[in-house]
Protein backbone atom coordinates (compact mmCIF):
# COMPACT_ATOMS: atom_id res chain seq x y z
CA UNK A 1 0.00 0.00 0.00
CA UNK A 2 1.35 3.41 -0.97
CA UNK A 3 1.92 5.74 2.01
CA UNK A 4 -0.47 8.66 2.42
CA UNK A 5 2.50 10.71 3.67
CA UNK A 6 5.97 10.02 2.32
CA UNK A 7 8.85 12.16 3.58
CA UNK A 8 12.02 11.63 1.59
CA UNK A 9 15.52 12.84 2.45
CA UNK A 10 14.10 15.82 4.34
CA UNK A 11 16.76 18.33 5.36
CA UNK A 12 16.21 21.69 7.04
CA UNK A 13 19.08 24.10 7.66
CA UNK A 14 18.98 27.41 9.49
CA UNK A 15 22.24 29.07 8.54
CA UNK A 16 24.96 26.81 9.90
CA UNK A 17 22.51 24.74 11.99
CA UNK A 18 21.12 21.53 10.50
CA UNK A 19 17.82 20.96 12.28
CA UNK A 20 16.85 17.95 10.12
CA UNK A 21 19.31 15.74 8.29
CA UNK A 22 18.04 13.45 5.50
CA UNK A 23 14.95 12.21 7.36
CA UNK A 24 12.74 9.54 5.76
CA UNK A 25 9.29 8.79 7.22
CA UNK A 26 6.28 7.06 5.67
CA UNK A 27 2.78 7.05 7.18
CA UNK A 28 0.20 4.51 6.07
CA UNK A 29 -3.56 4.96 5.77
CA UNK A 30 -5.32 4.17 9.05
CA UNK A 31 -2.12 4.33 11.07
CA UNK A 32 -1.45 6.03 14.39
CA UNK A 33 2.23 6.91 14.27
CA UNK A 34 4.37 8.72 16.82
CA UNK A 35 7.44 10.90 16.40
CA UNK A 36 9.60 10.95 19.52
CA UNK A 37 13.00 12.25 20.53
CA UNK A 38 14.72 14.53 23.03
CA UNK A 39 13.95 18.25 23.19
CA UNK A 40 15.58 19.98 20.24
CA UNK A 41 15.73 16.80 18.16
CA UNK A 42 13.83 18.42 15.27
CA UNK A 43 10.32 17.06 15.80
CA UNK A 44 8.38 20.33 15.56
CA UNK A 45 10.67 21.46 12.73
CA UNK A 46 9.56 18.36 10.85
CA UNK A 47 5.89 19.24 11.44
CA UNK A 48 6.59 22.78 10.24
CA UNK A 49 8.13 21.44 7.04
CA UNK A 50 5.18 19.14 6.42
CA UNK A 51 2.58 21.87 6.96
CA UNK A 52 4.22 24.65 4.94
CA UNK A 53 5.51 26.86 7.75
CA UNK A 54 9.04 26.05 6.60
CA UNK A 55 10.16 25.12 3.11
CA UNK A 56 12.70 22.29 3.36
CA UNK A 57 16.27 22.98 2.31
CA UNK A 58 16.37 19.59 0.61
CA UNK A 59 14.09 16.59 0.16
CA UNK A 60 10.41 16.17 -0.55
CA UNK A 61 7.14 15.89 1.33
CA UNK A 62 4.66 13.86 -0.71
CA UNK A 63 1.05 12.99 0.00
CA UNK A 64 -1.27 10.47 -1.59
CA UNK A 65 -4.79 11.34 -0.38
CA UNK A 66 -7.34 8.51 -0.58
CA UNK A 67 -8.55 8.25 -4.16
CA UNK A 68 -6.21 10.96 -5.45
CA UNK A 69 -2.80 11.01 -7.15
CA UNK A 70 0.49 11.59 -5.35
CA UNK A 71 1.38 15.25 -4.93
CA UNK A 72 4.25 17.25 -3.40
CA UNK A 73 3.68 19.77 -0.60
CA UNK A 74 7.03 21.51 -1.03
CA UNK A 75 6.67 25.27 -1.36
CA UNK A 76 2.94 25.31 -0.59
CA UNK A 77 1.58 27.80 1.95
CA UNK A 78 0.00 26.45 5.15
CA UNK A 79 -3.56 27.24 4.05
CA UNK A 80 -3.04 25.30 0.80
CA UNK A 81 -1.58 22.36 2.73
CA UNK A 82 -4.73 22.39 4.87
CA UNK A 83 -6.90 22.40 1.76
CA UNK A 84 -4.96 19.36 0.52
CA UNK A 85 -6.11 17.44 3.61
CA UNK A 86 -3.56 17.90 6.39
CA UNK A 87 -4.45 19.55 9.70
CA UNK A 88 -2.41 20.12 12.84
CA UNK A 89 -2.44 21.29 16.41
CA UNK A 90 0.41 23.08 18.19
CA UNK A 91 2.46 22.64 21.36
CA UNK A 92 1.04 25.88 22.73
CA UNK A 93 -2.73 26.22 22.56
CA UNK A 94 -3.69 28.58 19.73
CA UNK A 95 -7.42 29.08 20.14
CA UNK A 96 -9.31 32.30 19.42
CA UNK A 97 -10.05 33.05 23.06
CA UNK A 98 -12.41 35.91 22.26
CA UNK A 99 -14.69 33.61 20.28
CA UNK A 100 -17.08 30.91 21.37
CA UNK A 101 -16.30 27.22 21.16
CA UNK A 102 -18.62 26.88 18.15
CA UNK A 103 -17.02 29.84 16.38
CA UNK A 104 -13.57 28.33 16.84
CA UNK A 105 -14.66 25.16 15.09
CA UNK A 106 -16.43 27.11 12.34
CA UNK A 107 -13.14 28.85 11.53
CA UNK A 108 -11.76 25.42 10.72
CA UNK A 109 -14.61 24.89 8.24
CA UNK A 110 -13.61 28.04 6.30
CA UNK A 111 -11.28 26.22 3.90
CA UNK A 112 -14.16 23.96 2.80
CA UNK A 113 -16.64 26.76 2.06
CA UNK A 114 -17.27 27.91 -1.51
CA UNK A 115 -18.53 31.47 -0.92
CA UNK A 116 -15.96 34.17 -1.61
CA UNK A 117 -15.80 37.93 -1.07
CA UNK A 118 -18.83 38.66 -3.25
CA UNK A 119 -20.87 36.13 -1.31
CA UNK A 120 -19.90 37.79 1.96
CA UNK A 121 -20.96 41.18 0.59
CA UNK A 122 -24.30 40.29 -0.98
CA UNK A 123 -25.34 37.26 1.09
CA UNK A 124 -27.12 35.21 -1.59
CA UNK A 125 -29.34 32.33 -0.54
CA UNK A 126 -26.63 29.82 -1.42
CA UNK A 127 -24.23 31.40 1.09
CA UNK A 128 -26.85 31.52 3.82
CA UNK A 129 -27.50 27.81 3.31
CA UNK A 130 -23.77 27.12 3.33
CA UNK A 131 -23.34 29.04 6.58
CA UNK A 132 -26.21 27.13 8.16
CA UNK A 133 -24.58 23.88 7.10
CA UNK A 134 -21.24 25.04 8.55
CA UNK A 135 -22.94 25.64 11.91
CA UNK A 136 -24.54 22.19 11.81
CA UNK A 137 -21.29 20.49 10.80
CA UNK A 138 -19.34 22.31 13.51
CA UNK A 139 -21.83 21.35 16.20
CA UNK A 140 -21.68 17.72 15.04
CA UNK A 141 -17.90 17.77 15.47
CA UNK A 142 -18.28 19.15 19.00
CA UNK A 143 -20.65 16.28 19.78
CA UNK A 144 -18.11 13.75 18.53
CA UNK A 145 -15.32 15.34 20.59
CA UNK A 146 -17.56 15.60 23.67
CA UNK A 147 -17.64 19.40 23.89
CA UNK A 148 -21.22 20.15 22.86
CA UNK A 149 -22.07 21.34 26.38
CA UNK A 150 -19.62 24.22 25.87
CA UNK A 151 -20.97 25.26 22.46
CA UNK A 152 -21.70 28.90 23.40
CA UNK A 153 -18.95 29.24 26.02
CA UNK A 154 -15.99 31.52 25.33
CA UNK A 155 -12.96 29.38 24.46
CA UNK A 156 -10.81 31.04 27.14
CA UNK A 157 -13.20 29.83 29.86
CA UNK A 158 -12.82 26.13 29.05
CA UNK A 159 -10.84 23.81 31.35
CA UNK A 160 -7.33 23.13 30.07
CA UNK A 161 -8.08 19.62 28.82
CA UNK A 162 -11.19 20.83 27.00
CA UNK A 163 -9.14 23.55 25.28
CA UNK A 164 -6.80 20.86 23.99
CA UNK A 165 -9.76 18.89 22.66
CA UNK A 166 -11.18 22.04 21.05
CA UNK A 167 -7.96 22.44 19.09
CA UNK A 168 -8.44 18.92 17.77
CA UNK A 169 -12.08 19.72 16.93
CA UNK A 170 -11.03 22.79 14.94
CA UNK A 171 -8.46 20.72 13.06
CA UNK A 172 -11.09 18.08 12.29
CA UNK A 173 -13.36 20.79 10.88
CA UNK A 174 -10.97 21.12 7.92
CA UNK A 175 -11.92 17.55 6.95
CA UNK A 176 -8.36 16.13 6.97
CA UNK A 177 -7.22 12.67 5.95
CA UNK A 178 -4.09 13.14 8.11
CA UNK A 179 -4.07 14.80 11.53
CA UNK A 180 -0.79 15.99 13.04
CA UNK A 181 -0.86 16.46 16.80
CA UNK A 182 2.04 18.33 18.44
CA UNK A 183 2.25 17.23 22.09
CA UNK A 184 -1.53 16.89 22.56
CA UNK A 185 -1.17 15.56 26.12
CA UNK A 186 1.12 18.36 27.34
CA UNK A 187 -0.08 19.67 30.70
CA UNK A 188 -2.91 17.15 31.03
CA UNK A 189 -3.68 15.23 34.20
CA UNK A 190 -3.91 11.40 34.07
CA UNK A 191 -7.69 11.37 33.53
CA UNK A 192 -7.48 13.91 30.71
CA UNK A 193 -4.65 11.90 29.13
CA UNK A 194 -6.75 8.71 29.27
CA UNK A 195 -9.65 10.52 27.59
CA UNK A 196 -7.26 11.82 24.91
CA UNK A 197 -5.97 8.28 24.33
CA UNK A 198 -9.54 7.07 23.81
CA UNK A 199 -10.36 10.02 21.54
CA UNK A 200 -7.39 9.47 19.23
CA UNK A 201 -8.25 5.79 18.79
CA UNK A 202 -11.91 6.70 18.19
CA UNK A 203 -10.97 9.25 15.53
CA UNK A 204 -8.83 6.72 13.69
CA UNK A 205 -11.49 4.02 13.84
CA UNK A 206 -14.59 6.14 13.16
CA UNK A 207 -13.53 9.26 11.24
CA UNK A 208 -11.18 7.67 8.68
CA UNK A 209 -8.30 9.87 9.87
CA UNK A 210 -4.68 8.78 10.07
CA UNK A 211 -2.64 10.36 12.86
CA UNK A 212 0.97 11.42 13.38
CA UNK A 213 1.73 12.75 16.83
CA UNK A 214 4.67 14.24 18.69
CA UNK A 215 4.50 13.32 22.35
CA UNK A 216 6.75 13.07 25.41
CA UNK A 217 4.28 10.97 27.41
CA UNK A 218 5.81 7.55 26.72
CA UNK A 219 2.92 5.67 28.29
CA UNK A 220 0.56 7.34 25.83
CA UNK A 221 2.92 6.76 22.89
CA UNK A 222 3.45 3.10 23.67
CA UNK A 223 -0.25 2.37 24.17
CA UNK A 224 -1.43 4.22 21.04
CA UNK A 225 1.12 3.84 18.32
CA UNK A 226 1.14 1.32 15.50
CA UNK A 227 4.57 2.61 14.52
CA UNK A 228 7.10 4.90 16.23
CA UNK A 229 9.77 7.03 14.56
CA UNK A 230 12.68 8.26 16.70
CA UNK A 231 14.83 11.30 15.90
CA UNK A 232 17.90 12.64 17.67
CA UNK A 233 19.97 15.68 16.68
CA UNK A 234 17.92 16.01 13.49
CA UNK A 235 18.53 12.43 12.33
CA UNK A 236 16.16 9.49 12.33
CA UNK A 237 17.78 6.80 14.47
CA UNK A 238 15.04 4.15 14.72
CA UNK A 239 11.60 3.01 13.60
CA UNK A 240 9.40 0.19 14.81
CA UNK A 241 6.58 -1.00 16.99
CA UNK A 242 6.28 0.02 20.63
CA UNK A 243 7.96 -3.20 21.75
CA UNK A 244 10.79 -2.82 19.24
CA UNK A 245 11.43 0.78 20.22
CA UNK A 246 11.24 0.03 23.93
CA UNK A 247 13.98 -2.60 23.54
CA UNK A 248 16.13 -0.77 21.01
CA UNK A 249 19.52 -0.04 22.66
CA UNK A 250 20.15 3.02 20.45
CA UNK A 251 16.82 4.55 21.50
CA UNK A 252 17.38 3.65 25.14
CA UNK A 253 20.72 5.43 25.15
CA UNK A 254 19.54 8.49 23.19
CA UNK A 255 16.11 9.07 24.67
CA UNK A 256 14.47 6.57 26.97
CA UNK A 257 17.45 6.47 29.33
CA UNK A 258 20.09 3.82 29.88
CA UNK A 259 19.33 2.33 33.28
CA UNK A 260 22.79 0.79 33.44
CA UNK A 261 24.31 4.26 33.50
CA UNK A 262 22.30 5.09 36.64
CA UNK A 263 23.40 1.97 38.49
Amino acid sequence: MEPILNIKNLTMKFGGLTALNSVDIAIKKGEIAALIGPNGAGKTTLFNCITGIYEPTEGDVQITPPGKPTDSLNGLKPNIVTERGLARTFQNIRLFHGMTVLENVMIGRHCRLKSGILGAMFKPKSQKLEEQQAVADSYEILEKIGLEQFVNEMAINLPYGAQRRLEIARALATNPFLLLLDEPAAGMNPQETKELDDLIIWLRDNENVSILLIEHDMKLVMSLSDNIHVVDYGKKIAEGTALEIKNNPIVIKAYLGDESEDA
